[in-house]
C-alpha cells in the first residue's frame, strides 16, 4: 500500500495490477506507463509489467492498519476486469468487511459487471462504487449500470474529460470528480465542459470535486500540470485536507 497523491483519496491498495484497454479514456493510461517504469526498476509485483496479475499476498494489507483510512482500490488495475474471478473480488470484499474503520473506493470501466456481481451480494457501507465517464458513447451508459446497484455512495470519475457530455442523469449519484488528462500526450479539456458538469451537479444536489486541469490549462495553453493547477473560476473546488475529506464522508 502507498500514500497517494490523488487528491480524493488517502492511500492506494492494489491486490490486482495490470489491465487492458476498453475505451478512449484508456488510450494514454497512467497506470500502464507507471507499471512499465516499475518493471524496469525491478519493483516487487511488476515482473509482468502491465499484464493482469492477482496478488493474493496483498489481500491482508488493510488488516494491518488500525487508523481509519480511505483506500482507492486498484489504482493500477480494474477490480471488475472480466478476467478477475468473482471469488477473488469476494476476497477483497471480505477484507473490507473485516475492516469497517476503513473506506474503500472502487472505480471501474466494466460497469456492466456491477449489477450482475451485486445481484446476490450486499454492498458494504464502507465500500463506495464508481464508474469512469470520459465521453458520451462509452462513459454515460456506465452511469445507468452503477445506478442499479444499492451502494451507500455512488460516484463518477469524469477524468479524463474528453468532450462535452451534454445532459447527465445524476439521480442516485452522490459525488462527481472531474479532471483533465495529464502526461506527455494529454488531450485538452475545455472549461465549458467542466462548468456544464458542475452546473448539473449543483442543480441535482450532487457533491462536485474538481481534481485538476492536467496537461492543458484553462487558457488552452499546454504546460506542466502543476503549473495549470486546479482552480475553476478562480476557486478551489475540492477537498483540501484529509480532515476536511473525513468530515465530508461523515455528512454522507
Amino acid at each position: 500500500m502507498n500514500q497517494s497523491k490523488i487528491e480524493w483519496t488517502e492511500q492506494t491498495w492494489n491486490p490486482v495490477t495490470g489491465c487492458t484497454k476498453v475505451s478512449p479514456g484508456c488510450k494514454f493510461c497512467y497506470a500502464e506507463v507507471m507499471a512499465h517504469r516499475l518493471q524496469a526498476m525491478g519493483a516487487a509485483g511488476y515482473d509482468h509489467g502491465f499484464a493482469l496479475t492477482l496478488h493474493e499476498a496483498r489481500l491482508q494489507q488493510p488488516l494491518k492498519r488500525k487508523k481509519p483510512t480511505v483506500y482507492f482500490v486498484n489504482s493500477m488495475s480494474d477490480l471488475f476486469h472480466e478476467d478477475i474471478p468473482d471469488a477473488f473480488i469476494e476476497q477483497v470484499m471480505a477484507v473490507a468487511a473485516q475492516t469497517p474503520q476503513h473506506t474503500y473506493q472502487i472505480l471501474t470501466k466494466r460497469a456492466e459487471r456491477l449489477p450482475t456481481f451485486f445481484s446476490r451480494r450486499r454492498v458494504l457501507d464502507n465500500v463506495w462504487l464508481g464508474v469512469s465517464v470520459e465521453d458520451r458513447r462509452y462513459g454515460l451508459p456506465r452511469i445507468d449500470y452503477l445506478r442499479r446497484v444499492a451502494a451507500r455512495i455512488r460516484f463518477l470519475s469524469v477524468e479524463p474529460l474528453l468532450e462535452p457530455l451534454g445532459p447527465m442523469n445524476l439521480a442516485g449519484i452522490h459525488w462527481v470528480i472531474v479532471g483533465g488528462e495529464s502526461g506527455s500526450k494529454a488531450r485538452p479539456m475545455h472549461p465549458d465542459w467542466v462548468l456544464a458538469v458542475r452546473d448539473q451537479c449543483e442543480a441535482a444536489g450532487v457533491a462536485f470535486f474538481f481534481k485538476q486541469w492536467g496537461g492543458w490549462g484553462a487558457d488552452g495553453v499546454r504546460r506542466a500540470k502543476q503549473s495549470n493547477g486546479r482552480l475553476l473560476g478562480g476557486t478551489h473546488l475540492g477537498w483540501l485536507s484529509p480532515a476536511y475529506r473525513r468530515a465530508a464522508l461523515r455528512m454522507w
